[in-house]
């Protein structure tokens, strides 16, 4: 039998990068898939039901939970994965609706989301969901300081989330990924390499000796989301090809 046979999945940004191989991977295990993008601009995995809709608002993660609510009765497994961030030359020149917009895409849309589904959960006494941070966390490169620190809020409410749910027998855990081939990360490192000032870009390859695949942090997700880490909650796994120091 497949592991996630009978489950029920949300995974936010899941038309490509991380999200899309995160999708695939759940439906090879026999889950029932809703995924979620601003626009349908990628490829939605087969067999993934789809929902258009912008997490960084509030109505937007009501669309999805309703749709969620709507096309599975009960939901499962939710994975928190829609996010990025587009640098800048130092931390100052960062401006305020950037701030608003990084602290709403990367750290209260999964707030949102889960205080809609997680009750659900909660009531059945069952539940797993997988907030997806960054292995950049400990780093704060002033370029992307906006997104690091809504990423570093992230990781410390899924600790506190994940001690509230426990005694109700639903499971929350992050995972973040180092530096990881996706359109997203590709575009965003572009972007920083053109900067004029500020620091270079890394081009090193981690100790591996490879950047991620989205495959790489999708088996991460699995293993999170799977009853093979039941007596997993409350951890941040770090995906990075030792890229980055543990924090």
């Amino acid at each position: 039998m497949r592991e996630l046979e009978g489950k029920r999945a949300v995974v936010t940004g899941g038309s490509r990068g991380i999200g899309a191989a995160v999708v695939r991977r759940l439906l090879a295990e026999g889950a029932e898939v809703l995924t979620t993008a601003r626009s349908k601009t990628g490829t939605v995995p087969e067999g993934a039901a789809f929902v258009e809709a912008d997490v960084r608002t509030r109505a937007g993660a009501q669309a999805v939970a309703e749709a969620a609510l709507q096309t599975f009765g009960a939901v499962d497994i939710l994975v928190d994965n829609a996010g990025g961030a587009r640098p800048f030359p130092h931390a100052l020149s960062i401006p305020d609706e950037e701030w608003l917009d990084q602290l709403n895409l990367n750290y209260l849309a999964p707030v949102r989301l889960d205080a809609l589904l997680t009750p659900g959960m909660r009531d059945r006494r069952s539940g797993a969901v997988v907030h997806i941070s960054s292995a950049a966390v400990p780093v704060s490169a002033p370029p992307f300081l906006h997104y690091t620190a809504a990423k570093a809020a992230l990781r410390n409410y899924s600790r506190g989330l994940a001690m509230e749910l426990a005694p109700f027998g639903v499971r929350v855990n992050a995972v973040s990924p180092g530096r990881t081939e996706t359109p997203g990360g590709e575009a965003t490192r572009e972007q920083w390499a053109t900067l004029s000032e500020g620091p270079g870009q890394d081009t090193t390859s981690p100790p591996l000796g490879r950047d991620g695949r989205p495959e790489d942090i999708a088996e991460a997700v699995l293993f999170l989301v799977s009853d093979r880490s039941s007596w997993v909650t409350g951890q941040n796994l770090t995906v990075d090809g030792g890229e980055f120091p543990v924090g």
